[in-house]
């Protein structure tokens, strides 16, 4: 299949190559760019908190540029929303990483039943724009917690011919929606085309990005059964 990755460049080649590798033929339109703040990231963990929690592998990145400034806090439980995210903080130093399953809501769920033993709150070191599911988790369940925005996703501007080439020539068999951003950031650029990609999938991470996709297009939707690269690779 003609399969078009939205997700940042980094990341998105590392995908590419792995369709390259199911035979599919990837068409890289990443659709943001992460821009850093590691000065926020440090004035926060110089404040006081019990515990980290990051619902994106972003954030990790962003923590690892402070180098050695991070030292003191390695050894600091750090809640990840999911496996990829946990391996990414492990793989950064941490020592007591405990991941999610997948989902903010979910990792609000795990960081409730440690409540008890946070003696400050929990700093959440978050991306901009992002999902409200994790910090109405936190609110609902009582738990009292900081934001740090220490990144955003930068949308990226791309002209008409462009998208027309990577969406049509020839038309794409599906598309791989990772947040509820991207999702919104490509019906934008897939509007004008949508009568020629009546037919396209669109591969979603979770019910949470499906939301975005306009009811029309439901039929077309396949929601990964875990919220990961893995689940959403199994939709192929």
């Amino acid at each position: 299949m003609r399969v078009v990755v939205t997700r940042p460049e980094n990341p998105a080649r590392r995908t590419a190559e792995r369709l390259q590798d199911l035979g599919h033929e990837p068409v890289l339109l990443p659709l943001t760019r992460a821009i850093h703040h590691p000065d926020a990231a440090a004035a926060s963990l110089a404040g006081p908190h019990s515990a980290l929690a990051v619902t994106s592998a972003e954030a990790v990145r962003v923590l690892s540029a402070l180098g050695e400034r991070l030292t003191p806090f390695l050894g600091q439980t750090l809640y990840a929303v999911g496996e990829t995210t946990a391996n990414a903080a492990a793989d950064a130093g941490f020592r007591d990483v405990r991941a999610g399953p997948g989902t903010g809501a979910g990792l609000a769920e795990l960081i409730a039943g440690y409540a008890s033993r946070l003696d400050a709150p929990l700093l959440y070191l978050a991306g901009k724009p992002r999902s409200p599911k994790f910090e109405e988790g936190l609110h609902g369940k009582g738990v009292a917690f900081a934001v740090s925005e220490v990144y955003e996703m930068a949308p990226i501007a791309y002209d008409e011919t462009f998208v027309r080439g990577a969406l049509l020539d020839p038309p794409a068999d599906a598309v791989l929606l990772y947040s509820r951003e991207t999702a919104r950031l490509f019906w934008d650029f897939a509007a004008p085309h949508l009568k020629e990609l009546a037919s396209m999938r669109l591969l979603c991470l979770s019910d949470n990005v499906a939301e975005i996709i306009p009811r029309e297009f439901h039929r077309n939707i396949k929601i990964a059964r875990h919220p990961d690269e893995e689940g959403i690779f199994a939709l192929l």
